[in-house]
């Protein structure tokens, strides 16, 4: 373990850069910051930034030290992409993830572009080709992600990853624990309320991006994010893919950081 910077604890796992924080304050702080330059860098380099961001509460303190500090971004030169939502689940739903991010992120700023999924498409395969299709039109430069209780990277869950799937976008069916932990962070009364299925971005669309900046606060993470980086690099968990990515970036905060 080592001191790098401003960071409170780094150390690196594989390719990985693993950086702790106290808390979930000073964690989101620290994640904004550098997104921030990801994206300065990009605008600066090619003219535009495009990020795809996770739609979970975990996110929350980032997204929320990205708002008070989104005047140092030009917004007109991002384009905004999610990377999930359940099947059928509406926009205007609470629960749809396309709703948090507007609730949390777009609201606050006018970005170039926004590609929602279409959720209550009527032909499933058609709306993951379309996606797919707007993903792939240019490289993606920086993808803000999370860990799931189970490991999982969007709706990777370990029964349907794939660390070499030939989509960049499909429909899964969600393990009860990932589907447990959608009443975990609040989002469902049971976990009878939650969707079954999914649209997900696939690992390798994920992998793809220039760059990863995956926020993961709070103890009910804490064994995931230990797999992750103690564990084999396997589907099994299927966050530990992240340790191959050449520029990639795991934030934690105390809590989630009891495994390490």
């Amino acid at each position: 373990m080592k001191n790098l910077n401003h960071l409170q604890t780094a150390l690196q796992v594989d390719s990985l850069v693993v950086e702790v924080f106290p808390n979930r304050q000073s964690q989101g702080s620290a994640a904004a910051a550098h997104v921030i330059h990801v994206i300065n860098q990009a605008i600066e380099i090619r003219g535009e930034a495009r990020v795809i961001f996770a739609c979970a509460p975990s996110q929350d303190d980032f997204l929320s030290a990205l708002i008070q500090n989104r005047g140092k971004v030009d917004w007109s030169k991002v384009v905004v992409f999610h990377m999930d939502d359940y099947v059928g689940l509406s926009g205007d739903s609470p629960q749809s993830f396309r709703f948090y991010l507007q609730e949390n992120l777009l609201s606050y700023i006018e970005c170039k572009e926004f590609f929602p999924i279409g959720s209550e498409a009527e032909d499933p395969d058609a709306e993951c080709a379309r996606y797919e299709a707007a993903l792939k039109s240019k490289p993606i430069d920086l993808v803000c992600m999370g860990i799931g209780e189970n490991g999982h990277i969007a709706f990777n869950d370990p029964s349907v990853a794939d660390f070499n799937d030939s989509a960049w976008v499909k429909v899964v069916e969600l393990e009860p624990a990932c589907r447990q932990q959608q009443v975990n962070d609040g989002c469902f009364l049971g976990i009878d309320d939650v969707p079954t299925h999914a649209f997900t971005l696939t690992i390798p669309s994920l992998m793809s991006c220039r760059h990863v900046s995956c926020v993961v606060p709070g103890k009910l993470k804490a064994d995931a994010v230990g797999e992750s980086l103690r564990g084999p690099i396997s589907k099994d968990c299927p966050a530990s893919i992240l340790r191959t990515h050449p520029a990639a970036v795991l934030w934690l905060d105390g809590d989630a950081a009891l495994r390490i």
